[in-house]
């Protein structure tokens, strides 16, 4: 059985830890979590889950075969080259927002197999959206295994990188979006005098009807959209209102703004290797 080990322990790596653990694939005993700083951080994951915690890392390179880069974007240089003389041929799997594979293996020091995927955070009850692309040294054996560890937490995608910059737009941060225009409804049901609770049960249940729908009925959104809209309804009327707010347009903005984020995170994290 393979063996995980997390460089970095904040909410992504927590969310994988957590949909690993409820997947069986993985027991507590082969994870192991490290951060730089926060050793109270350790403890708190330690506690929750029972994962073995490595602060001082005296045994985490030499159990692991699969290191997990979990890192902030703007610690990857000095995060990937402190792990760097300890790298023997593990299977490196990165989830840095916008961090190419060849900045990946420049900061490791050679042609590493490294595996770039961006889940999100819906990982932790096992239903990310995950889209994943490899360098030319990634083994398909590794390939395999990197996907099955995915698709332990949701769906996995194997894409070209040059891919992977909207795949981070729309699946991982996608679900700020969808968080944010829950938000809307909620505020304006509770305008409206309905109490927070009822409004979340039903708008969660409303989000997640209308996925399963689009997903099951082979139909196009626009299709759905238009079959639930009667000609001086109240589904109109509330399109009416988002269209005033170019609404679509808001949307279309909000991922290519995104998108183009993620290539910026790389051009400015890597712009001391390349320049």
């Amino acid at each position: 059985m393979s063996k995980i080990g997390f460089i970095g322990a904040g909410s992504m790596a927590e969310s994988m830890i957590k949909g690993l653990l409820k997947s069986g694939m993985m027991s507590n005993e082969d994870i192991i979590v490290t951060n730089k700083t926060n050793e109270k951080r350790l403890e708190e994951l330690q506690a929750r889950y029972g994962v073995k915690t490595d602060f001082a890392r005296s045994f985490i390179y030499e159990e692991a075969d699969i290191l997990v880069f979990a890192l902030k974007p703007k610690d990857a240089e000095s995060g990937i080259s402190e792990v760097r003389p300890h790298l023997h041929g593990q299977l490196i799997i990165s989830i840095l927002a916008g961090i190419s594979i060849e900045t990946i293996q420049h900061y490791a020091g050679g042609k590493s197999a490294v595996i770039r995927a961006m889940p999100n955070t819906s990982a932790a009850i096992q239903q990310s959206a995950t889209g994943i692309a490899v360098s030319h040294e990634v083994t398909e054996e590794q390939k395999k295994k990197a996907v099955e560890l995915f698709e332990t937490i949701g769906h996995v995608t194997v894409l070209d990188e040059s891919q992977l910059n909207a795949v981070t737009a729309i699946a991982g941060s996608g679900p700020a979006f969808i968080y944010h225009l829950i938000e809307g409804m909620e505020r304006g049901a509770s305008e409206l005098g309905m109490d927070q609770t009822t409004a979340k049960l039903l708008i969660c249940q409303m989000i997640a009807g209308a996925a399963n729908m689009l997903q099951d009925s082979g139909k196009e959104p626009a299709e759905l959209r238009k079959e639930i809209t009667s000609e001086g309804g109240t589904t109109e009327a509330g399109l009416n209102t988002l269209a005033a707010y170019q609404f679509e347009e808001a949307v279309v903005d909000c991922v290519k703004t995104a998108t183009k984020r993620a290539a910026e995170l790389n051009e400015m994290f890597s712009a001391s290797t390349y320049k």
